[in-house]
């Protein structure tokens, strides 16, 4: 119905009602009061069918929807035809000098019952016989706290809404039994899977925006015991902001399962470090540069250099971030390649970055046991060249992203990221440069992750492929990770080794399991096959060796290493000679190297 034809509907009905209300209060009346005279009961019907369209548009009566009235549209009726009945009882006193009161009393009675019923009907018939044509289905809401509160409003009042809530669960003793809208609380979350079966429910909602990385974790173990679909209710601050609507739900993401909850920066200290300076990522089109260049980008430096090897990841984070910082930072795309020294003395040379966060590696432990040469120009050539350009030109602080792989290395990839480890310790000894490392468990969604693996394999119909039932790692975050490094920057003294306190290590095969749930099978029809430990494997990873622990965390969640003693004649041996070594010779002589494993060093040198 247009707007013009639903006011003049509501206006019209709203005049019957104000005509037939003032003359039956006096038909009633006046068999009693012979005193009401017609002319009177004229003037008086008049003045109240003017009036009341007045306060009609005054307070909005004919613009409101009406399918989603409340209290507050009551408030407003309420208002408004009691200010028509005072408005006539001025007119009947000036015309008659007394106010006829059991008339008006009678009168806004009648107007209250009538124009509220009909406003309030209309409510009633879209929610009883219009949307109970629509098949909905049925939702369970974790949380009947504020947002709970607020989600369930929202989808009664929704009639283009998908679900139907139908049960609360909530761990607070006190809300168990009570009605919330009509929806009523039927447990605790352990609760979830008998609720869930005995409703026949469909979806489960988690409305609790302010849960825990544990307590999300928990309450989806209970989640996934059913066939329902989880999915998470958005942040408060992002519906306030207008980001997201409250029926914008998400899916629960592995991230959510981490059991831990995520750092949190120190701005302040991040942003003397970073605003209106020069910072220059390297490997900047990777999964982890990309978003530490993000991440950067917020602070406003003066000028942001994104180095990379690989033209087409460059563009790619190249444009995304001329997008989002406009003209606010002056973004530099650079190609090159970390082993190219003269290339990368050339860049620094040029534009003097006041950061460095060295990003760029090979990662990938498999590909790198079959290639080890490359491994050691990668991993240890090319951050020899950043980490002496970076001292060279007077770079004030430069970052190494290493690995968790680095701690006791069983491959040559954690190999090298500890020999990489040692070239910035040996600078940091005579250099005004702060030279300092972040190491970091396995990166939830970064290329080469078991996460994309998986999904393709659960897209594919399975089986999901885990190496060993009881292999384990430490995970976050590609935002965590991120951040972390931007700590370590601002914390940076010279030397230190920084990790980040990652809760307890995950079995690859609960992930599979989670990622399985999480994508709507079941671990039955998907299936999990165990292929073997693949070359350079470990079954456990460490953050810190024994001889590296401090107890004490310089920064919530984050921990420093202690600096150990390493023989860097036999590390410059390496960088000198490695192009002469074979493979075997060289995985053996960087295992022994990392580990300062003698028996291996003699044996690669026999």
């Amino acid at each position: 119905m247009s707007y013009s034809k639903r006011m003049s509907l509501l206006m019209g009905m709203d005049s019957i009602i104000v005509l037939f209300s003032i003359y039956i209060g006096y038909y009633i009346l006046n068999p009693y009061f012979s005193f009401y005279n017609l002319q009177l009961l004229v003037i008086s019907s008049l003045t109240l069918l003017f009036s009341h369209h007045v306060f009609a548009f005054i307070y909005r009566l004919y613009h409101k929807a009406w399918e989603y009235a409340s209290v507050g549209e009551l408030v407003t009726i309420v208002k408004a035809i009691t200010y028509s009945i005072v408005t006539a009882a001025g007119v009947q006193l000036i015309v008659n000098g007394h106010i006829y009161v059991r008339v008006l009393f009678i009168t806004w009675l009648l107007h209250m019952c009538l124009i509220g019923g009909s406003r309030f009907s209309w409510r009633i018939v879209r929610a009883r016989i219009i949307k109970s044509d629509v098949k909905k289905k049925k939702a369970l809401i974790v949380g009947a706290g504020s947002a709970g509160t607020m989600l369930v409003r929202q989808l009664l009042k929704n009639n283009d809404s998908e679900l139907k809530p139908v049960a609360f669960v909530d761990d607070d003793f006190s809300k168990q039994k009570l009605q919330i809208y009509g929806v009523t609380v039927l447990g605790k979350s352990e609760d979830i899977p008998k609720i869930v079966e005995n409703n026949e429910i469909d979806h489960i909602i988690i409305a609790i925006p302010s849960l825990s990385k544990h307590e999300i974790q928990r309450i989806f173990q209970e989640c996934s015991k059913t066939n329902a679909q989880t999915k998470i209710m958005p942040m408060i601050e992002d519906i306030v902001t207008g980001k997201v609507a409250v029926n914008q739900f998400r899916d629960v993401q592995v991230e959510d399962l981490l059991g831990r909850d995520p750092v949190e920066l120190d701005i302040q200290s991040i942003s003397k470090k970073l605003t209106g300076k020069t910072i220059l990522v390297t490997g900047a089109g990777g999964s982890i540069g990309s978003e530490i260049c993000r991440q950067v980008s917020k602070f406003k430096p003066k000028k942001l250099l994104l180095l990379g090897h690989g033209e087409n990841s460059i563009y790619s984070i190249d444009m995304e971030l001329r997008n989002q910082v406009k003209d606010e930072v002056e973004i530099i795309p650079i190609i090159a390649d970390v082993q190219d020294r003269n290339r990368i003395f050339e860049v620094m040379e040029y534009h003097r970055p006041d950061v460095v966060y060295h990003a760029a590696a090979h990662k990938h432990v498999p590909l790198m046991e079959y290639n080890p040469k490359e491994a050691v120009k990668n991993n240890v050539i090319g951050t020899k060249n950043v980490a002496e350009a970076a001292d060279t030109f007077g770079v004030g602080t430069f970052v190494l992203v290493s690995s968790d792989k680095a701690v006791n290395p069983t491959n040559v990839m954690g190999s090298t990221k500890r020999i990489a480890e040692m070239v910035i310790q040996e600078l940091n000894k005579h250099s005004d440069t702060k030279f300092v490392a972040v190491r970091f468990g396995n990166v939830l969604g970064s290329r080469g992750s078991v996460i994309p693996l998986f999904k393709k394999q659960i897209h594919a119909g399975g089986p999901v492929t885990v190496t060993h039932p009881e292999m384990t790692r430490y995970f976050m975050t590609i935002p965590e990770a991120s951040r972390l490094v931007m700590q370590a920057g601002a914390l940076a003294r010279g030397g230190e080794i920084f990790v980040l306190d990652m809760g307890e290590p995950v079995k690859i095969v609960d992930l599979a399991e989670n990622l399985i749930k999480l994508s709507g099978y079941t671990v039955d029809e998907i299936g999990i096959k165990f292929a073997g430990i693949r070359p350079g494997e470990k079954m456990f990873e460490e953050l810190l060796g024994e001889n590296e622990v401090h107890s004490e965390a310089v920064f919530p969640k984050i921990f420093v290493g202690k600096t150990v003693g390493f023989e860097y004649e036999r590390v410059k041996t390496l960088i000198e000679n490695y192009e002469s070594f074979d493979v075997e010779y060289i995985r053996e002589y960087v295992l022994g190297l990392a580990n300062k494993n003698e028996d291996l060093l003699v044996k690669s040198a026999n």
